[in-house]
């Protein structure tokens, strides 16, 4: 591979040019695409785009299952000379209004059900919405495909905004590059040692970093990504043998699942590696992967965070005998432990993971305050000048050269592979007209990792528990994905406060709830 990053960088598009035309690049149930047919839907979809009157740098979204368009739009964007926004499925109204809302998009893509739920959104007003089967019978009409971009597209233009929670309130948007993007993608068909006869199992959400990159990968290295919208465990097993799937990337509480079923050889049979990220794998879990997969199929532990795409990566020949450490970092990037006086950390002195290189996002769309919170200089002892990503996680370096974390340094809850910002769980709750006052914190789970509990003082302090509880968890419903749903929800006539008579949070963490 080129690791020289100045060189290396390529049009997001691209990512499907130069294969083998005839060879295999996604598995719909509909059908299955070649590289050279998904290269002329890509072109299609780019000529559509650039038909709604859309200028270079508009924002377009989607808010989609894993539809073909989905799987393409990232690329069509792009070659279009536009943003890709994609949002999860699973998000309610409140949050697509306020990503369309906040990035600005000329155009959302969705199915008719979750577009009549925006019908009463204010954002629409300059934004366009599409259903997506007008959208699918309108690129039947496109005579003329749009040609790839130029070799001379400046890698470093816009081509997405990821969204994800942040500790301080509403989702905000990561700015991604060409370059972010395509680097990355070569960066882990690399280190996961992917080639043109792997096929990868896309079961995680493409608005997920982790999730879109299991497309773009896949690519990298010309092999055929096969998405998949499950329902149970059940349906994966039984599309890793129906597919023959060679690579399957999944989060901790899916593995948690996963393992808690017997899978059949042919299943199994095909496995070339596992892929963890969003969550440490436990020791145990190891075990149990290990006892299905076998010792022929490599165990990638990963960490990464959104904004710098990836970090780390553990070779799978060492998660045996180190199942809970972070690894070390992946090409493309440089990974630093600073202490608090700006330093390096020494072995097993413990600092804030830093991420230099050309990975590193552009920052928070329309957000500086917060950019420049997360996003400042390179340390001095960098390789790599220019910004670096100070990601709020405390780790530190064994003497192995290993990196293992330690904790994170903020609020954020991490449920389901899912980062969580308390904070729009409060609002929500407040919102709902029930509530004076909200704390969600994030308390150990088996399987989520860590589940929600949500603390409440009612507005109404002689109302019925009872009553507020079940009519707040209506609410919460309503208006939250499954993921962000409290699992316990604590009624408080009074919250403790500190000294500054702020909220304490300390306190709560620490009460003793039966």
């Amino acid at each position: 591979m080129n690791l020289d990053p100045e060189t290396a960088a390529f049009p997001l598009d691209h990512l499907v040019i130069g294969k083998d035309p005839d060879a295999n690049a996604l598995a719909m149930r509909s059908g299955t695409f070649s590289y050279k047919m998904l290269n002329h839907r890509v072109g299609v979809l780019a000529a559509w785009l650039r038909g709604q009157g859309l200028v270079k740098g508009d924002r377009v979204a989607t808010w989609l299952a894993k539809t073909e368009l989905a799987c393409i739009m990232p690329l069509a964007s792009a070659r279009a000379g536009l943003v890709h926004v994609p949002i999860n499925p699973v998000l309610k109204q409140a949050q697509v209004a306020h990503i369309a809302a906040d990035s600005g998009a000329k155009l959302l893509i969705s199915n008719a059900g979750r577009l009549k739920t925006l019908e009463d959104s204010s954002f629409h007003k300059d934004c366009a919405l599409h259903e997506v089967k007008a959208v699918s019978a309108a690129l039947e009409t496109i005579a003329t495909p749009m040609e790839p971009s130029a070799h001379t597209t400046d890698t470093n233009d816009l081509a997405a905004i990821l969204y994800t929670s942040g500790s301080t309130g509403r989702p905000k948007g990561v700015m991604l590059s060409h370059a972010n993007l395509t680097l990355g993608a070569l960066s882990v068909a690399e280190y996961l040692k992917l080639s043109d006869d792997d096929r990868t199992i896309c079961v995680l959400p493409l608005s997920f970093d982790y999730g879109q990159n299991q497309l773009f990968s896949t690519w990298a290295a010309g092999g055929c990504a096969v998405p998949l919208d499950y329902l149970t465990p059940r349906d994966v097993m039984k599309a890793c043998a129906r597919e023959e799937i060679t690579t399957l990337a999944a989060v901790p509480p899916l593995w948690v699942q996963l393992v808690e079923h017997e899978w059949p050889e042919e299943a199994t049979r095909s496995m070339r590696r596992l892929t963890n990220s969003g969550g440490a794998l436990t020791p145990g879990l190891v075990k149990q992967l290990r006892a299905i997969f076998g010792s022929t199929t490599d165990i990638y532990a990963m960490y990464g965070l959104t904004e710098a795409f990836r970090s780390t990566y553990l070779d799978p020949a060492l998660i045996d005998d180190n199942p809970t450490s972070m690894g070390t970092a992946i090409p493309f990037a440089e990974i630093l432990v600073v202490d608090k006086s700006g330093a390096v950390a020494g072995p097993n002195e413990t600092g804030e993971l830093v991420h230099c290189g050309p990975l590193v996002a552009q920052g928070y769309w329309n957000d500086p305050e917060r950019t420049a919170e997360r996003f400042k200089n390179a340390p001095e002892a960098a390789h790599y000048r220019g910004m670096a990503v100070f990601s709020g996680d405390t780790v530190k370096r064994g003497d192995d050269g290993l990196l293992y974390f330690v904790s994170r340094d903020d609020a954020m809850i991490k449920s389901s592979g899912n980062r969580i910002s308390p904070t729009e769980i409060e609002e929500i709750a407040t919102e709902s007209g029930l509530i004076a006052e909200a704390v969600a914190l994030g308390v150990p789970d088996e399987r989520l990792g860590q589940a929600i509990r949500l603390f409440v003082r009612p507005v109404d302090r002689e109302s019925d528990p009872a009553t507020v509880t079940e009519q707040l968890e209506k609410y919460l419903k309503q208006n939250l994905p499954n993921f962000m749903h409290p699992r316990d929800i604590m009624l408080l006539s009074e919250f403790p406060k500190n000294p500054n008579g702020k909220l304490d949070r300390n306190a709560l963490a620490s009460m003793d709830i039966e």
